[in-house]
């Protein structure tokens, strides 16, 4: 039923006969399988084979089976699954779910992926030892506190549910909730991580329970200053806060006010591709840009890039606050994988927008062309339509008078 790749450990999925996807659809119903769609050509899945072999040494005692199928070779099998990019990285759950993973492709994060939907959406903390491995290993994870009833505690699992494929979720009953987080009293919904533990207030929300705890988990489920791809941009959007955007080589960021991290959330980019297209422009290398992310305008400082301190970054990000800094306005749109913007900065050279973004630079442009094209051509046609109903009225009326 399978054959092996080159890392002997990686089972590739190979439905060479008729009968052989079939045969796994069954066999799958068993088991959990976390599979890696690929096509040979593509570049993006090469650079991700050796962290596929990582992953399969990282669980190859977790009893999580890790594949890889050909989508070229094996079309109908792929088409089944509904696959339409490469990579597409996909865990399969027995007959019960599938989950799309589209995190960062990183072991770290492709691991972490599959040990939370491998389990079920809430975990009970039952001894000290759990907790204290995922502090030391500085796990982002949400846990309720208090007997498992109630309202709060219903739409904590159905938001555990939704969440899943992001973030660990857990349950701590009374004596372990008065051990380790007795300062929060129970029922209670906490957050723990980067050291710290933040408590959901539903005072501090306008909406009603179920929506206020969906917005503060997606709010909070990010590390406060997170790689920003093109996976998660949209994510981060939906977070309602100012995305402060560093655009730079590798992530550095100096210690955060804790004021500013209920307002903004911090991200850096290591793509230039992705930020040129954020920016629509070519940015230059370090860049510092701020959207918000419910109005969709940005902000840029005046100071250059390379030569802002801290302290002025400090008071730039303030100056947002109060809202005197000055704002650009952006037109966003996107969609569930990619981000496309429109600024309205006439500052912005032309040349510099084609070279940011050619696509959309293209559409911008040649859309309002294209419609003024068909609408001088309408004119024109009917101009000429006139004209020769005129000329036939003209006929009309001469063979009349003979």
């Amino acid at each position: 039923m399978y054959s092996c790749s080159m890392n002997p450990r990686v089972l590739e999925l190979n439905d060479s006969n008729s009968c052989i996807f079939y045969r796994f659809l069954e066999v799958k119903k068993d088991g959990y399988w976390l599979v890696m769609f690929y096509a040979p050509w593509c570049a993006h899945c090469k650079r991700l084979e050796p962290i596929w072999s990582h992953v399969q040494q990282t669980l190859h005692n977790s009893g999580i089976r890790v594949c890889k199928m050909d989508c070229i070779a094996h079309r109908n099998s792929c088409y089944q699954f509904r696959i339409q990019t490469y990579p597409t990285i996909m865990f399969i759950k027995g007959e019960e779910a599938q989950y799309m993973y589209s995190g960062d492709r990183i072991t770290k994060e492709i691991v972490h992926f599959a040990l939370r939907v491998s389990n079920p959406p809430i975990r009970k903390f039952k001894d000290d030892d759990l907790i204290n491995t995922l502090r030391k290993e500085d796990v982002i994870f949400f846990t309720y506190l208090g007997e498992p009833d109630g309202l709060l505690w219903d739409y904590y699992s159905e938001i555990a549910i939704k969440f899943q494929p992001h973030s660990y979720f857990y349950h701590s009953p009374p004596e372990i909730a008065n051990k380790h987080f007795k300062e929060f009293g129970s029922p209670a919904v906490i957050v723990c991580k980067e050291n710290n533990i933040y408590s959901f207030n539903e005072k501090e929300w306008d909406d009603n329970l179920n929506s206020s705890l969906i917005r503060w988990v997606n709010e909070e489920r990010f590390p406060t200053f997170v790689k920003v791809t093109s996976m998660n941009i949209n994510s981060l959007i939906d977070t309602n806060k100012y995305l402060v955007l560093a655009v730079v080589e590798e992530s550095k960021v100096q210690e955060i006010p804790f004021h500013m991290k209920e307002l903004f959330q911090f991200g850096w980019i290591g793509n230039p591709d992705l930020a040129n297209s954020i920016a629509i422009m070519k940015v230059p290398l370090p860049y510092l840009l701020v959207l918000n992310s419910t109005t969709n305008h940005h902000h840029i400082p005046d100071d250059e890039p390379h030569q802002l301190t801290p302290e002025a970054v400090t008071l730039f990000l303030e100056s947002i606050i109060n809202q005197t800094a000055k704002v650009q306005i952006f037109i966003i749109f996107y969609n569930e994988k990619n981000i496309v913007t429109y600024n309205n900065n006439n500052l912005v050279a032309l040349t510099e927008m084609w070279k940011g973004n050619p696509v959309l630079t293209a559409v911008i442009f040649g859309l309002p062309a294209g419609f003024l094209v068909l609408i001088c051509y309408s004119i024109h046609c009917a101009d000429i339509l006139d004209a020769e109903d005129d000329d036939l009225d003209d006929d009309s009326g001469h063979e009349k008078k003979e």
